[in-house]
């Protein structure tokens, strides 16, 4: 397994002190949220990213990517039927794209509720279709760029488009592109009616990234869900990716969250024999 933990979760540490805690406390990738860095990919500088990939790079780390794609922006929306939104949203998802080549990372999540529920008027297989032509647009910066898309279902107490791991893949299937895949979240796993180990084994195909978490909002290990079938499942379809731990309660302190997943992960993995 490879470790990594999306730097939102240390929230107002600076970035040397949250790389070099992350690895010491045996992570070896950390994922970046763009907000964390800047309101818009645009606004960071050639000087910045610089900063930034060396930091990661002394601290020991590798960079993962990015997620939170369009967290804190204005102006983009992945299923809207205006056109011209669509497009300056797929010529963003081209910038994130040379934001994280320019950090060394190769995944780029797509999240991002807020961005993406379905409209007014608009039925989720004319969402779909939008969504699929502003992300096929941005797909030739993204091969040039050597960055994978991996698209992520939620959870419908986040929204109401892509519930299901299944309806991730149709998505990628009509970007029909190599650099367009899929990206699995326990905690969105967790509302689905099919069981975790099922889901990853029936995407075994598909899948770019992993998320861990638990449906209680917090780590894995510090809720109800048991990884040591997700776990196997992960190994049983020979997964070679990330496991990036993400939370989004972050009252236990930063301290606890990370040492806490990490521990739990390393316990499961040593139970399992994996």
């Amino acid at each position: 397994m490879k470790y990594a933990v999306c730097n939102e979760t240390f929230q107002d540490w600076p970035f040397e002190k949250a790389f070099a805690y992350a690895r010491e406390v045996g992570y070896t990738g950390i994922e970046i949220a763009p907000f964390t860095i800047a309101d818009y990919a645009t606004e960071v500088s050639a000087e910045v990213r610089a900063t930034i990939k060396q930091q990661i790079k002394d601290a020991g780390l590798e960079c993962v990517g990015l997620h939170w794609l369009l967290a804190k922006t204005e102006g983009f929306y992945l299923t809207t039927p205006d056109e011209a939104v669509r497009e300056a949203t797929g010529e963003y998802l081209a910038e994130l794209a040379k934001l994280c080549r320019d950090l060394d990372g190769s995944v780029m999540v797509l999240g991002s509720p807020v961005q993406r529920n379905l409209l007014p008027g608009i039925s989720h297989e004319q969402g779909m279709e939008y969504a699929a032509e502003v992300i096929g647009s941005a797909m030739p910066v993204l091969e040039d760029c050597g960055v994978t898309l991996a698209i992520e279902p939620l959870g419908r107490g986040e929204g109401d488009f892509l519930n299901t791991a299944e309806l991730g893949i149709d998505l990628a299937k009509m970007v029909d592109h190599p650099n367009c895949r899929l990206h699995l979240d326990v905690k969105a796993m967790s509302d689905e009616e099919k069981e975790i180990p099922d889901i990853i084994r029936d995407s075994k195909d598909w899948i770019a990234h992993f998320h861990a978490n638990d449906a209680n909002l917090l780590g894995p290990g510090m809720g109800e869900i048991k990884f040591e079938p997700i776990f196997e499942a992960l190994q049983e379809i020979d997964y070679d990716g990330w496991v990036s731990v993400e939370v989004f309660d972050y009252k236990p302190g930063v301290e606890t969250i990370c040492e806490s997943s990490m521990q739990y992960m390393q316990d499961v993995v040593s139970r399992i024999g994996a």
